[in-house]
C-alpha cells in the first residue's frame, strides 16, 4: 500500500498580536469551505508534537492522500511588547518612522514602485494627525467654555487638557475599527532599526531556522515555509539562514511560499543589508522552489512586485521567485467581492481563506495536498503584470 504524501508546513504570520490559535481556527473554517467547493476531503486533528503550536491534517484528493503537520512560528509576544507604548509614544513613533522613511529615500522609491500600499501606509499618519487635531479643537472649546463661566483661567486650561486627552483615549479604544495605532506600530517596528532586525526578533529567527533544520532531517516528502504579509520577509531570512548552514543531502524538498508580501517596505530601508543579502541568496539557489503570490486587489501588499528584482539584488542567475497573481477579480465570486469591499485587512488575509471560484492558487491544496509545490507549478511563468524594475538600494 502506498503511504500518504507527507509534508511539514512552517507558517510565519505577519505583524499580528493575536494568539496562534486564530490561524488554526481560520484554517479549520476556511479549509472546510474550500474542500466543499473543490470536492476534496480535509480532516483536522490535534497535533502529537510537544513543541510549538501546530495541528495535523489528513486529506484525500483525486490524485492521492496526504498528511501534513502545520506549525505556527510564534512571534506575537514580540509584536505585543512593541505595541505597549502608550498614546504619546505612538505619536513619537509616527514622527520618527516618517523621518526614517523620508530622509533615507525609501518612501520615494516605494512610491515609484506601487502607490497603493504606500498610501495605505500613510493612512495611520493621516488618521493620527486627524485625531490629534480633533483633540486640540475639543480641548480649546472646553477651555473657552470654562473661561466664559469662571474667572480662573487655570481651571479652563485643566479642563481643556482633560477634554483633549479624553478624545485621544477614546480614539485609541476604537482602534479595533480604525487600525491607526496598530498600523503605526507595524511600520514603526519595521523601521525601528532602520531595516535591521531587532535583537529579540533576530534571536527568534535563529530558533525558527533550528525548527526548519529539524524538519529537513525528517522522513518527509516536502517541507514548506509559508510567510504572510510581514512574515514573508522573515521567512526569506529564515530559509536563507538554513541554506547557509547547508541542506541535508537526502532531505525532503524545500519550498517557500510568500503571500501578500510587503518585502520592499523593509528591504528598501538603509540598514536592511541582511535582508537584501538573504533575497539575493535565495534567488539563485537550485535546491529551492519559491512561489510569491499576491493580488492587485490587495492594497496592503506590493502586488506582483518581484521582491528580488525591485530591491535591485537580482543577479544574472536569478531563478526565484515565481511571481503569480491570486487574481481576486476572477477567483472571488461577485458575492465575495461585495462582502469584502472596503475591508482591506480581510482582503489582505484572503490568501489564507477559501475562494468560491478558485484558480491555480488554492492554499489548502498547497499545504495539505499530495503534490509538491514545485510539481504543482512546474512549467509556469510569471503573471503578465510582474514588476521587476530595480528601484531599491541593492547590495553594497
Amino acid at each position: 500500500m502506498t503511504r500518504p504524501f507527507r509534508r511539514r508546513v512552517l507558517f510565519l504570520p505577519g505583524f499580528d498580536p493575536m494568539p496562534p490559535r486564530r490561524y488554526r481556527e481560520l484554517y479549520r473554517r476556511e479549509g472546510h469551505r474550500q474542500a466543499q467547493i473543490c470536492g476534496y476531503g480535509l480532516m483536522l486533528e490535534r497535533s502529537a508534537m510537544d513543541t510549538g503550536f501546530s495541528w495535523r491534517i489528513r486529506s484525500r484528493f483525486p490524485d492521492g492522500k496526504a498528511e501534513a503537520q502545520i506549525e505556527v512560528l510564534v512571534w506575537s509576544d514580540i509584536v505585543l511588547a512593541s505595541m505597549r507604548r502608550g498614546i504619546l509614544a505612538t505619536y513619537g513613533q509616527m514622527l520618527r518612522t516618517a523621518w526614517i522613511f523620508g530622509a533615507s529615500g525609501a518612501l520615494g522609491r516605494l512610491m515609484r514602485l506601487r502607490r497603493g500600499p504606500v498610501l495605505a501606509a500613510l493612512y495611520p499618519v493621516a488618521m493620527l494627525v486627524l485625531q490629534l487635531a480633533c483633540a486640540i479643537l475639543i480641548g480649546l472649546l472646553a477651555f473657552r467654555t470654562a473661561a466664559g463661566i469662571t474667572d480662573m483661567p487655570w481651571l479652563g486650561a485643566i479642563l481643556g487638557l482633560i477634554a483633549a486627552w479624553a478624545v485621544l483615549v477614546l480614539a485609541e479604544r476604537q482602534d479595533h475599527r480604525l487600525f491607526a495605532h496598530y498600523l503605526m506600530h507595524d511600520y514603526a517596528f519595521t523601521a525601528s532599526r532602520h531595516g535591521a532586525y531587532p535583537p529579540d526578533l533576530d534571536d527568534r529567527l535563529i530558533r525558527f531556522a533550528d525548527r526548519l533544520a529539524d524538519a529537513m532531517r525528517s522522513d518527509l516528502d516536502e517541507v514548506l515555509v509559508v510567510g504572510h504579509s510581514s512574515g514573508a520577509y522573515l521567512a526569506v531570512s529564515m530559509v536563507a539562514d538554513l541554506i547557509r548552514r547547508g541542506l541535508p543531502p537526502d532531505g525532503p524538498a524545500l519550498a517557500l511560499l510568500t503571500l501578500g508580501q510587503a518585502v520592499p517596505m523593509a528591504s528598501f530601508l538603509p540598514r536592511a543589508q541582511r535582508l537584501r543579502a538573504d533575497l539575493a541568496c535565495l534567488s539563485e539557489h537550485p535546491d529551492l522552489f519559491w512561489l510569491d503570490v499576491s493580488a492587485p486587489g490587495d492594497p496592503c501588499s506590493f502586488a506582483l512586485c518581484d521582491p528580488v528584482a525591485v530591491t535591485a539584488v537580482a543577479g544574472p542567475g536569478q531563478r526565484w521567485p515565481l511571481v503569480l497573481s491570486a487574481a481576486f477579480s476572477r477567483t472571488l465570486s461577485p458575492g465575495q467581492r461585495r462582502a469584502l469591499r472596503w475591508r482591506w485587512f480581510r482582503l489582505h488575509l484572503q490568501y489564507l481563506c477559501a475562494f468560491e471560484q478558485p484558480g491555480d492558487y488554492d492554499y489548502f491544496a498547497i499545504t495539505a495536498g499530495p503534490r509538491r509545490l514545485a510539481d504543482r507549478f512546474a512549467g509556469r511563468t510569471h503573471s503578465p503584470g510582474r514588476i521587476a524594475a530595480p528601484i531599491g538600494p541593492g547590495l553594497p
